[in-house]
């Protein structure tokens, strides 16, 4: 019996968490305080969506119309980092925005030593390294603890959501998953393809090590877990994990959408609560690999602004709440990706931009 059979189940807990968060949007609760997780399925009521509309309304504001317009910008370089998600924002839209803006310069530094993730960025600001993080997560309890510590109150600013994408080899015939066929996968319950309709092929589950923002988000939100489970092979960066899943026809990883669904050398699948919601991270008709790279999939950002997409989540700018320049150079950076030309960009990269 394959874990489609479990969805009933998996669905009243689903309701049940809802209605114990008091109409809050999510599936489970983050451990360690993460909050809730976005995640809706299809069949979402008035409600959910009212809920969906919040949460990329909450803390954004209408800031100008483009980078040019803000004005009284701290003047110097500030350092900044984390997220590896961020990674088409620091390469396509920071470099537009300082040339708007030359007084207010950016320098990306990463920890030596370190795998680059929110953990480590956020780490890294409270060790003074940087004049603000960027995170793929919402604060943990004990990472505002160790803010009180120093005198200060960490601040997480959200300003885009994105969705999480599933990437398998090209030439599997698997179109979806549910997130408890997903979960069986990571678990180690579901060890071949054909336990879910495809061929006879062993599965290859693939992730990133627990130290960044989506690997802690999948970790928590799929896998109801602290830990990565053993069964997963661990890889340094996505484009290791993108090019085994290249490799190896039977497996599997997870990354943030605009590094998976554009790819001409993986799928991404669709992905539900159940088989019968089963929602695309790609815009149909799909462009298949042989038309890559002159056509290319682009991102469903319909199902990511109307909830429909079950793997959701918030990208933030964390700041220190301290009064110093630093501060100030958060709070800045936060306003001129909330102008209309930042909302834009971003929404080109493949996120959804905050309201």
């Amino acid at each position: 019996m394959t874990s489609r059979n479990k969805a009933p189940l998996l669905l009243a807990s689903f309701a049940f968490v809802v209605l114990l968060a008091g109409g809050v949007l999510g599936r489970l609760t983050y451990k360690n305080n993460f909050g809730l997780s976005s995640v809706l399925g299809s069949g979402t009521s008035n409600a959910s969506t009212e809920t969906t509309s919040t949460l990329l309304k909450q803390e954004a504001s209408s800031t100008g119309d483009r980078f040019s317009d803000i004005e009284a910008l701290p003047s110097g370089t500030f350092s900044y980092g984390g997220s590896t998600t961020w990674a088409p924002v620091r390469s396509k839209i920071d470099t537009i925005m300082q040339q708007a803006q030359p007084e207010f310069r950016l320098r990306y530094v990463e920890a030596e030593g370190a795998v680059p993730g929110s953990e480590t960025g956020i780490q890294m600001l409270l060790r003074n390294e940087l004049s603000f993080a960027q995170s793929s997560r919402p604060l943990k309890a004990e990472e505002r603890y160790q803010a009180q510590e120093k005198g200060y109150i960490l601040k997480e600013i959200p300003v885009a959501v994105e969705g999480i994408a599933i990437a398998v080899n090209n030439d599997l015939p698997i179109q979806g998953l549910t997130l408890e066929e997903l979960k069986g996968i990571y678990t180690g319950e579901l060890t071949n393809w054909n336990q879910l309709g495809g061929p006879d092929l062993k599965i290859e589950a693939i992730s990133r090590p627990l130290v960044g923002g989506t690997v802690e988000f999948f970790v928590n939100t799929v896998l109801d877990s602290e830990e990565l489970p053993a069964v997963a092979q661990v890889v340094d960066s996505t484009t290791e994990g993108l090019r085994r899943v290249e490799e190896n026809a039977g497996a599997i990883f997870y990354a943030s959408s605009p590094e998976v669904v554009g790819q001409c050398s993986v799928k991404a699948v669709a992905v539900g609560f159940d088989a019968s919601q089963l929602v695309r991270p790609y815009l149909e008709p799909y462009i298949q690999p042989e038309n890559c790279p002159e056509q290319r999939n682009q991102i469903n950002r319909a199902a990511l602004r109307s909830g429909e997409y079950p793997l959701m989540r918030q990208l933030f700018v964390i700041v220190r709440e301290d009064g110093m320049v630093d501060q100030k150079a958060g709070e800045a950076y936060v306003n001129l990706l909330l102008t209309e030309e930042g909302k834009d960009m971003l929404n080109e990269i493949g996120f959804v931009a905050i309201r």
